[in-house]
């Protein structure tokens, strides 16, 4: 069982380690583009293109399955990507947890990257699932590229900025790019007002690599046993993790259970 992951940066690692813990005995491609990102200023057509040429390195590796663990490719190039390599490959998606933040009540703050705040897409998801639910879209310029490089001033900066645009109120919050997840904390204790309840947050992770292993048939077995490859594709070219993703937690884990060989 070989599963591929794909994204413009390292928010692939959350995604990647849920899998790992679910199914210690699956192979992975870990694909990103660190010569193109970050992917969220760029227009859908250049998105787009930058997300095949991803995909197609990450499927020259023949997976049974390739996740698209980025939002911002998930929003404006699914339909392009499975076109592409659907049927040989299953395409799996990424896309903002909305509708589980919204079951809540509300009110909900979404934070993501510019390419994916205000698009159709989110938008349509706000319509169908959050309907009488307040919902703020919290726009996050610069979070992810920090994320990204592991640079600490530049993700409190980041994250400074967007707390200061959300509303005091908000209960819930929803992590709409895989980067975010890699500093959830760092958020929830930004966005957490004194006196408020517990915030709640909502990222995509666990939910993606379940259904992953669905779309191809095969049931959690976190007790098996974990003889496995890493392989890491580095805008196409074959490397080892970074050490930018070795710097969280999420990727640690990875290179310990199965390291790069």
């Amino acid at each position: 069982m070989k599963i591929a992951l794909m994204d413009s940066g390292i928010g692939l690692l959350p995604t990647a380690a849920a899998i790992r813990r679910l199914r210690p005995d699956a192979d992975l491609v870990l694909s990103w583009d660190p010569d193109g990102m970050p992917w969220g200023p760029r227009t859908a057509e250049d998105i787009t293109q930058r997300a095949i040429a991803v995909a197609e390195a990450a499927c020259a590796h023949e997976p049974d399955v390739l996740i698209v663990a980025c939002n911002t490719a998930s929003v404006h190039s699914l339909p392009a990507l499975r076109a592409r390599f659907e049927p040989d490959v299953p395409i799996i998606g990424t896309v903002p947890a909305i509708k589980p933040a919204a079951a809540g009540g509300g009110p909900v703050a979404i934070w993501a990257t510019p390419a994916t705040t205000g698009s159709a897409y989110q938008r349509g998801l706000i319509e169908r699932f959050a309907e009488g639910v307040a919902v703020t879209e919290v726009a996050c310029p610069g979070l992810a590229d920090a994320v990204h490089h592991a640079d600490e001033d530049a993700v409190d900066a980041a994250i400074a900025s967007a707390a200061a645009r959300t509303p005091d109120d908000v209960t819930t919050l929803v992590l709409g790019c895989t980067n975010y997840e890699l500093v959830a904390e760092r958020i929830r204790a930004a966005v957490q007002r004194p006196g408020r309840p517990p915030l709640m947050l909502h990222g995509s992770a666990g939910a993606v690599a379940a259904q992953g292993l669905r779309r191809i048939g095969v049931e959690p077995a976190p007790d098996a046993v974990a003889d496995t490859t890493l392989t890491v594709l580095l805008s196409g070219r074959e490397a080892n993790l970074p050490d930018t993703a070795l710097a969280y937690e999420e990727g640690r884990f990875l290179q310990v259970v199965s390291p790069v060989r």
